[in-house]
């Protein structure tokens, strides 16, 4: 039997993969391979494409190949007990077409265990094993672009329990990522991408301040462990408050400050985005949009910059619709906590921060939000504030210059000096 080669096999291919007899390809596979430009060969022929798999088809055996296809082998009759149909004695064995899982994604078909060290793709690791960071490692995994995700908290057995439940599913998934979990950080050891989700949630009564404290703490531990184990990882801080918790991870762990990222900015540009989809104008993945200053009252989404396919969002909504969507998304991670009554939003957090991760490792291009140091872009004082970027393989590869109306670029002005405050006032370390 052949081999089912997947996109792991097709990355590590080089230029060329050459398909023994008897191989196949996964759609994944076949997708990547169009991505990267690797060329798909047979072993000692042309440029070959009846090796993609496009369906899960019945295995024959020998005696099936060899007859015409215009006399098919009659099927024997099944005799039923219960809701169960028992198919009656065969002549030959039955054989049972792959699962369908094979072809889900990147899934591993029926091919030879090959060892984890040969394994290219890098590896991704999440702090903190709440709802969010749990989420983060699971659609890390979904993704199949990593060896491994490693999970982390400092609660012995969270972690390792929730990367166990999730490995438990990776043939329903349809993913080849293999997963950890530890309370130990030194598990993150050979990460190249490092989401931290690690702290503590606003509680009823807690003031800003009080949550400052607390997180910069815990940031400030994790921060020192990954500057340990991981001094070549890039981050992605999605932890509150956001632009403070970003700025203290890059002083903590003395990384340049391009491979420090702190997600807001695509988060509340997917919030936008929805609540312009509730409106039945647009779906919201047709909606194009960009939130930038602060995860918070300082948030700017510049409706300059704001469109439905082609259209200027401001050419289908009148000015006091699109005030209220505005405000709507500002206002969502609260309206979230207050609708659960107990906890917060984690579905849309972690596919944000995942898309963060996912943008860097296929070195996209695509202009997204992110907290970085703005260095007087935008004419904004250097701070941690959100921005236009693109990011590449080894975190931020540049700051976009979008044309902003003055009113616009005013308000993101007036963010980051807000923002300058509060990092000015963070403790000092211990």
């Amino acid at each position: 039997m052949g081999r089912m080669l997947t996109a792991a096999d097709v990355e590590a291919a080089g230029a060329k993969l050459v398909l023994a007899a008897g191989d196949r390809l996964t759609p994944l596979a076949r997708d990547r391979a169009k991505e990267l430009g690797v060329t798909v060969e047979a072993a000692g022929s042309e440029r070959v494409a009846a090796s993609l798999v496009a369906a899960p088809a019945v295995s024959k055996t020998s005696s099936e190949a060899a007859s015409p296809a215009s006399a098919p082998a009659p099927v024997p009759a099944a005799r039923t007990q219960g809701p169960i149909a028992t198919p009656a004695a065969a002549s030959r064995p039955l054989v049972l077409p792959p699962s369908g899982a094979m072809y889900r994604r990147n899934a591993l078909g029926p091919i030879a265990a090959s060892s984890a060290s040969s394994d290219r793709r890098p590896k991704a690791g999440v702090v903190g094993a709440g709802h969010v960071g749990a989420m983060t490692a699971l659609r890390l995994a979904e993704s199949d672009l990593f060896s491994e995700v490693a999970l982390v908290d400092v609660v012995p057995g969270l972690a390792a329990g929730l990367a166990l439940d999730m490995w438990h599913g990776a043939g329903l998934y349809g993913f080849s990522t293999r997963l950890s979990g530890s309370d130990d950080l030194a598990a993150l050891g050979g990460a190249e991408y490092i989401v931290i989700t690690a702290g503590r949630p606003r509680q009823p009564g807690m003031s800003r301040t009080d949550l400052t404290t607390v997180n910069a703490e815990i940031m400030t531990s994790v921060c020192r462990g990954i500057r340990t184990h991981a001094p070549n990882s890039t981050l992605v801080v999605v932890s509150n408050p956001l632009e403070e918790m970003t700025h203290l991870a890059a002083q903590q762990t003395g990384f340049p400050e391009e491979r420090v990222l702190g997600m807001a900015g695509v988060l509340d540009s997917a919030r936008f985005c929805a609540l312009v989809g509730l409106t039945g104008k647009a779906r919201p993945q047709d909606v194009r949009a960009v939130a930038l200053g602060s995860h918070g009252p300082e948030m700017v989404i510049p409706l300059s910059q704001a469109f439905v396919g082609d259209r200027p969002i401001e050419s289908m909504f009148d000015a006091e619709a699109l005030k209220g969507i505005v405000e709507r998304a500002r206002e969502s991670g609260g309206e979230v906590v207050k609708l659960l009554q107990k906890g917060s939003a984690y579905f849309s957090p972690a596919e944000a921060a995942v898309a963060m991760v996912r943008a860097m490792v296929r070195d996209s291009s695509e202009v997204i939000a992110a907290c970085v140091r703005s260095r007087g872009a935008y004419g904004a004082v250097d701070t941690r504030v959100g921005l236009p970027v693109r990011l590449h393989r080894r975190g931020l590869k540049e700051i976009v210059p979008l044309t902003l109306r003055p009113a616009e670029q005013q308000a993101l002005q007036e963010a980051a000096a807000r923002i300058a405050t509060r990092i000015a006032e963070l403790p000092a370390p211990r």
